[in-house]
């Protein structure tokens, strides 16, 4: 099973952090974090031993620009995953995320600022390097995590970065 859905209102993004109110923050946290507990649960009669749960993430160990309320909500699926990983393992079912590098996505465009700059920055910074046009490395990182190759993995956080999470800044 593949979770790949997140939202935040505008009021919650670019700058938005300290004067969003509680009814936009929940609706960030209601889709972005809420949302894998309850598509497992609403899928959970047809995950089987050896099943595996993926989610797409952006990095919430640091406070990205421009990403405020939806980078604290990434922060709780992160944690969202890990509980599941603990609750679902001794079914041998695996819930791992993958942390991708940014993507020309509708989300994506959803955050202003300067988006070409800050891909470009990415790019130069990633020792393996960024195409923030190419999903394929995300979408294979997912694959992997997806099929039966990592049996034993569960309740992580794979980067799909180029190497960008390493480097300090």
């Amino acid at each position: 099973m593949l979770h790949s859905v997140a939202h935040a209102p505008a009021a919650c993004l670019d700058g938005g952090f300290m004067t969003a109110g509680w009814n936009d923050v929940s609706a960030a946290l209601h889709t972005s974090t809420y949302s894998l507990q309850a598509l497992v649960v609403a899928c959970r009669p047809l995950l089987r031993p050896g099943a595996s749960v993926v989610g797409l993430d952006f990095d919430a160990s640091r406070a990205w620009p421009g990403y405020d309320w939806m980078g604290v909500a990434k922060a709780g699926l992160e944690a969202c995953s890990r509980y599941l990983a603990r609750e679902l393992g001794p079914d041998r079912i695996r819930v791992n995320l993958v942390a991708a590098g940014p993507l020309r996505t509708l989300a994506a465009r959803g955050i202003g600022g300067d988006g070409a700059s800050f891909e470009a920055g990415w790019a130069t910074k990633a020792p393996l390097g960024w195409d923030a046009a190419d999903p394929a490395p995300v979408a294979r990182t997912c694959l992997a995590l997806l099929s039966d190759w990592l049996p034993a993995t569960t309740g992580e956080i794979v980067h799909a970065d180029g190497g960008h999470h390493i480097i300090g800044s």
